[in-house]
């Protein structure tokens, strides 16, 4: 299904891979090293700020930042059906639509479809898991990976605190008005306690989101492939790529015990803690994460926190099992 273009965006590319459509942008010279982010549930291409994809563009990247299937103006898949959100919170998969294994394919596949044989691969949330599982499938793809506010889906570290996971959920049939409201509210119970972003600024956010498509379907449907996301802990143990794992102390969605056990699972993986960061991308926190290289500095302690950041030994950011039977907050 082709999306309603609200906003003004039909001059933006598209590549064809996957069975689906996938509407991407970029930063930078087409000739330097890429650097693919992808984001988490529910969130645009345009959840990555133009000023962190320009920042690291600085630094000698090809930036590339897409959106997931089922949003923004990638390919809609509403002829799959609804989830039952009751039901997945309990624990019925009945109404999965597609796998979080589909998301993998989709990336693995933009990469592809762009002639990218390797990429430096930065994962927000649930685009963490997917940067993680492609390295894992696809490893000839992966330069480096940084994995940010994410878990392994062990189903046990990275918990939420957040009461109701339903509020992360926008609504279906709110106007305008509401559905920025709503996600103004959102961001302010779990953004960065430690780098406040104004209410002004939210408001502008998430008006520029529900401008550009909203698709509360989409969301839905991302959520539900999340729930099928397997215990990656074993698989990561073999990886032998360039690994950073960036959490934040403060974090209510996905708790930092998630980032932990992304970094102890990755041989040689880095962590790297930010105080006072949420789950969300504040300005003042980007200077703070490690940025791949091509040169060769020493090696680094394990664990830093964004009081020190450094690289590993090959100049990039450094540092399966059964499936999910039921849905927690943190995979929301």
């Amino acid at each position: 299904m082709t999306p309603d273009r609200l906003g003004e965006e039909d001059d933006l590319p598209f590549v064809e891979s996957n069975g689906i459509t996938t509407c991407y942008d970029e930063f930078g010279d087409a000739h330097e090293r890429v650097m693919l982010l992808i984001m988490g549930v529910g969130e645009q291409l345009i959840a990555w700020p133009d000023g962190f994809c320009a920042l690291f563009a600085g630094h000698g990247f090809r930036v590339i930042r897409f959106d997931n299937r089922d949003i923004g103006l990638s390919t809609w898949l509403d002829e799959l059906g609804d989830v039952d959100l009751a039901g997945l919170l309990a624990g019925d998969l009945s109404t999965v639509r597609y796998g979080l294994s589909d998301m993998v394919a989709d990336t693995a596949g933009l990469l592809e479809a762009l002639n990218v044989s390797r990429a430096h691969l930065v994962g927000a949330s649930m685009g963490g898991g997917i940067a993680q599982q492609v390295a894992i499938d696809h490893p000839q793809l992966v330069a480096s990976l940084a994995s940010i506010m994410s878990t392994t889906s062990d189903g046990v570290s990275g918990g939420s605190c957040l009461e109701d996971p339903t509020a992360l959920v926008p609504q279906a049939d709110a106007d305008r008005e509401a559905a920025v409201a709503a996600d103004v509210a959102l961001y302010q119970l779990i953004g960065s306690p430690g780098f406040k972003t104004s209410e002004t600024e939210l408001t502008r956010r998430a008006a520029a989101k529900f401008d550009r498509a909203f698709h509360p379907a989409g969301t839905l449907r991302q959520i539900a492939a999340n729930a099928t996301a397997t215990n990656r802990t074993q698989a990561l143990h073999t990886l032998k790529v360039s690994t950073v794992v960036i959490h934040s102390d403060s974090d209510p969605l996905v708790n930092v015990s998630g980032g932990r056990a992304t970094a102890d699972a990755v041989p040689g993986a880095e962590l790297v803690v930010i105080p006072g960061m949420g789950h969300d991308l504040p300005e003042g926190a980007w200077s703070r994460m490690p940025t791949p290289s091509p040169r060769t500095p020493p090696k680094p302690d394990r664990t830093t926190s964004a009081r020190r950041s450094s690289t590993n030994p090959d100049g990039e950011p450094s540092g399966a099992g059964a499936a999910t039977s039921s849905l927690t907050p943190t995979q929301i």
